[in-house]
């Protein structure tokens, strides 16, 4: 880092995934993130207090970008039958790109969302609650029919979670994946659209 540029939160984060890339979670330090900044690691630890504190930082920065994109999903203009198609197309080429991409630092994060069970929870609650509003904008066109609106966009999750559940990641690249999913994914609409 040169001396004129400030060490912002961004920063840390953006150095403490490339370190997580080249030594993995389990050898990782606050000190390896200090060096890749030309600070010390006093400097990082007073934009994060510890380093279990940093590591959630880095996995809910990691999580959001995911949640981003569906956001834009959610916002768009495309009828709730469409839209859920969408979102949940989205969410599996997420998840997809994440693991294939850079499968080694997928590894990671999926060891650092072991680590972070609240930054995992906020993360699913987000995701609960961008399909409510797909099945709620869906119940109030009259295209789809939910009588607990946040209990089927739970089953929808569920339902689909061989899509983006990590656990499942290497299945994402076998053939056959996307006939599958658009398979699950045509058995989840017809469950709630209108009759």
């Amino acid at each position: 880092m040169a001396p004129t540029e400030t060490l912002t939160p961004e920063r840390i984060l953006a150095a403490t995934e490339e370190v997580l890339r080249r030594h993995g979670a389990a050898k990782a330090t606050v000190v390896d993130v200090a060096r890749a900044l030309g600070v010390s690691h006093g400097s990082v630890y007073r934009h994060f207090r510890t380093k279990a504190e940093l590591r959630g930082a880095v996995t809910r920065r990691w999580l959001e970008r995911t949640t981003g994109v569906l956001a834009e999903v959610v916002a768009g203009d495309e009828a709730p039958p469409a839209k859920l198609r969408h979102w949940l197309a989205a969410l599996f080429e997420a998840k997809q790109h994440k693991a294939g991409d850079d499968p080694e630092l997928f590894a990671t994060y999926t060891v650092l969302t072991t680590e972070n069970s609240d930054v995992v929870d906020e993360h699913l609650d987000e995701l609960l609650s961008q399909i409510a509003a797909i099945v709620q904008e869906g119940v109030e066109r009259g295209e789809f029919e939910a009588p607990d609106v946040p209990v089927t966009a739970r089953a929808v999750l569920e339902a689909t979670a061989h899509f983006h559940d990590p656990v499942h990641a290497p299945e994402w690249s076998r053939p056959g994946s996307r006939a599958a999913f658009d398979a699950v994914v045509a058995l989840v609409l017809r469950g709630v659209e209108a009759r």
